[in-house]
């Protein structure tokens, strides 16, 4: 996973400056497209996880993951040859149809044989994602700024069709490799709706800021030849957060019960993010915005471990479509808030929003076999 999320958090990073390059509209549109354009693939994504999951039931999900990687490897091409918005726009929804790999890489590590394994299974693909997402923005960022956009999408792609060559190549099959005919959901209805609300509000929170940073960069006063470098730095600052996360949620269970932790996360991340309207340096903005992400980023590891273990394909691939949402919803909502308002609406209300969860975190202790 760290290659494959290595090459989406290397372009991903100059999307939205890539956007501003080719855009011919006003600022207001030229924000609702960006939206649209980085949110279109996980929309996508959504709808198609839950099938790929309950397709992946009846098949080798290593071998649908060395797939997927290929397709997508072939599809940032097309974000190469994309030279208008609608072109970048389609070139990012192909992309969703083709489905989300950290799916089939879920399936693995559930099938991977007891509790224990299937745990450390679950951290060293969250921890993997979390590398990449750290060094991915920076690398992205300065390769962009010297070779250009275009270019870097390129550099993308290989990355991604090697990731596809070496699972192919060297990964193992899982313990219980066999495709599973009669698998149980596991998973009630009602825990499967309430971790989905909550995977969903804390990965808003998470995958908000990108769409929206070059904006904020010039509000902070950083110079427009500069945003493009300096916002590397702050997701890299981010993603640094991020793997810190991953490695200290495995102790977050010493803190209290799974629901008190959660919901103290969430609280957290939430304050850090109503605070983001109060700096006006992009330094203080950078370390307000590590301590959030420090805080929300444990929340999905804790949740997936035991729906990996106990959950059906399709019910991995309706949790991961959850995180896969946010990944629409949140540039999608923040570029349109900030079209028609200050960034401090958008702090207040994406911190409501998380603090909108916490009821539901600890509601789950209120059932003895929840999900959590």
């Amino acid at each position: 996973m760290f290659l494959g999320t290595f090459a989406w958090s290397f372009v991903f990073v100059s999307l939205p400056f890539y956007i501003e390059t080719i855009a011919h509209g006003d600022a207001a549109s030229t924000l609702r497209w960006t939206g649209w354009i980085l949110g279109i693939s996980p929309l996508v994504t959504v709808l198609t996880a839950p099938l790929w999951g309950r397709y992946a039931e009846h098949r080798r999900p290593r071998r649908l993951y060395v797939a997927v990687q290929v397709f997508q490897g072939v599809a940032f091409f097309g974000m190469v040859v994309a030279t208008t918005l609608p072109g970048l726009f389609l070139a990012r929804l192909v992309l969703g149809v083709m489905g989300a790999a950290s799916t089939f890489a879920f399936m693995m590590a559930g099938r991977s044989g007891d509790a224990f394994t299937v745990r450390r299974q679950v951290a060293a693909i969250q921890s993997g994602m979390t590398i990449g997402q750290v060094i991915g923005p920076l690398a992205g960022a300065l390769i962009a700024a010297r070779i250009g956009f275009r270019p870097s999408f390129v550099v993308g792609a290989l990355i991604l069709l090697g990731c596809a060559a070496l699972v192919g190549w060297l990964a193992p099959e899982p313990v219980d490799a066999r495709p599973r005919r009669d698998a149980p959901a596991g998973v009630r209805v009602g825990d499967l709706v309430t971790v989905g609300l909550i995977v969903l509000g804390a990965n808003i929170q998470l995958f908000f800021l990108p769409a929206i940073l070059p904006r904020i960069l010039v509000s902070l006063g950083v110079a427009p030849a500069a945003t493009l470098e300096i916002g590397g730095l702050v997701i890299f600052a981010s993603g640094v957060a991020a793997a810190l996360g991953a490695v200290l949620t495995p102790r977050l269970g010493d803190l209290g019960t799974d629901r008190v932790v959660i919901a103290s996360l969430l609280t957290a991340s939430s304050l850090c993010l109503a605070a983001l309207a109060v700096p006006r340096s992009v330094w203080g903005y950078g370390a307000l915005r590590f301590f959030q992400v420090l805080f929300i980023t444990p929340v999905f590891p804790l949740v997936v471990a035991r729906i990996a273990q106990h959950g059906s394909g399709q019910v991995i691939g309706a949790i991961n479509s959850a995180r896969i949402a946010a990944g629409f919803l949140g540039p999608v909502m923040a570029t349109t808030m900030l079209a028609w308002g200050p960034a401090s609406v958008v702090y207040v209300i994406l911190a409501a929003l998380g603090l909108g969860c916490v009821p539901l975190a600890l509601a789950r202790g209120t059932h003895r076999a929840s999900a959590f």
